[in-house]
């Protein structure tokens, strides 16, 4: 289940990701992104002085929607997610900016803060497997199989 999910993820560029202030109040952002599959991790790229950024310093839990880059109507698919901002510094995401760039080396050229969302929870719909087929993954029941 992990791979098919993985799998479509890696296939998409873009990600809609929600976050709320301290008064609770939502917002969202939608950025281009890279994800690391090894620890299921999200990378894209900000400026500090936005909103979304400025929210997610005080608060790092998120959750978003991930889209195909081209929509099929007859063959619905999409993923909600939900995670953590991780803060900088945090050891994951030491490779984020070579990893980002790989994948889109035009960002190079724009300057911007490379930020990284630690994936905690996944359900995608995926009707190429069977109308409103469902796929989930969580991160406590992968670390409690590799114990």
């Amino acid at each position: 289940m992990r791979d098919q999910i993985v799998k479509f993820i890696s296939a998409q560029t873009s990600v809609t990701v929600c976050c709320v202030d301290q008064e609770n109040n939502p917002w969202c952002f939608t950025c281009f992104f890279a994800v690391e599959e090894r620890e299921m991790l999200l990378f894209y790229k900000t400026h500090d002085d936005t909103r979304h950024a400025r929210m997610l310093v005080q608060h790092g839990k998120v959750s978003g929607t991930i889209l195909p880059d081209k929509l099929n109507k007859l063959m619905v698919q999409g993923l909600q997610f939900e995670g953590l901002q991780l803060p900088a510094g945090d050891p994951l995401a030491a490779g984020a900016s070579a990893f980002y760039h790989q994948r889109h080396p035009i960002a190079r050229t724009r300057a911007g803060s490379m930020c990284c969302i630690r994936l905690d929870y996944l359900k995608m719909t995926d009707s190429t497997l069977g109308f409103g087929k469902k796929l989930t993954w969580k991160r406590e029941q992968e670390e409690m199989g590799n114990k």
